[in-house]
């Protein structure tokens, strides 16, 4: 295994989702510069290897393998057909609509006829949704018009960027800074923007934002 099969095999996997570097970065919930050209070899020249965390968030974020991402560094150029798989479509709203009654359930999973839809590659969680950002709040993470896909299965882990939405109906995307047994708390992506925290009384539900379109 070579630095710069590494190197590739993750510029493979951001093109194969459409996505730049920094945009696969920002999907698996990194630093945006944390896959650039940049930053693959160190001031004395030595080289600089993405770590097994950075690595796992990716494959994570996009649905892919560990098998899969291995051919991409043995030199395949794209993804194996039985990879992909056919386009699913989704629920999606406008971010603004999603504090509104009638679009969740009491379980936090999405409900109504009054949700559009969205085709994106398939995710395993049968309760995906999309959110559409509005606004600039969320910058520079997510820009206006950015189409968030969120998973109310995936687990969530300190330092994931998560929609939560309180018992009040007020819904916002965040990173999670910190979970203990009374509060969550969250960091601001704008940091125009305060940071927030609540009890856990005061939360209808926190899901992870698994993917974003750029």
């Amino acid at each position: 295994m070579r630095h710069e099969d590494i190197w590739r095999a993750l510029d493979a996997l951001a093109s194969e989702k459409g996505l730049s570097t920094s945009g696969l970065a920002k999907v698996a919930g990194l630093d945006p510069t944390t896959f650039n050209r940049s930053k693959r070899m160190m001031p004395d020249g030595r080289p600089r290897w993405p770590s097994t965390e950075s690595v796992a968030k990716a494959l994570n974020a996009t649905g892919v393998s560990i098998d899969s991402f291995s051919q991409l560094i043995s030199g395949a150029t794209s993804l194996p057909a039985n990879h992909r798989g056919p386009l699913r479509r989704i629920p999606l709203i406008g971010f603004a609509q999603a504090g509104g009654d009638g679009y969740f359930g009491d379980s936090g999973y999405p409900v109504g006829g009054g949700w559009d839809e969205v085709s994106l590659p398939e995710f395993t969680d049968p309760n995906a949704y999309a959110l559409e950002i509005s606004g600039d709040s969320m910058e520079p993470v997510f820009r206006d018009g950015d189409q968030v896909i969120v998973s109310p299965a995936a687990p969530v882990r300190r330092g994931d960027r998560v929609v939560l939405r309180t018992c009040a109906g007020e819904v916002m995307a965040k990173q999670l800074a910190r979970r203990s047994a009374r509060r969550y708390e969250l960091r601001s992506l704008n940091p125009a923007h305060p940071d927030r925290s609540f009890d856990l009384s005061e939360v209808s539900f926190v899901h992870r934002i698994v993917w974003v379109s750029q």
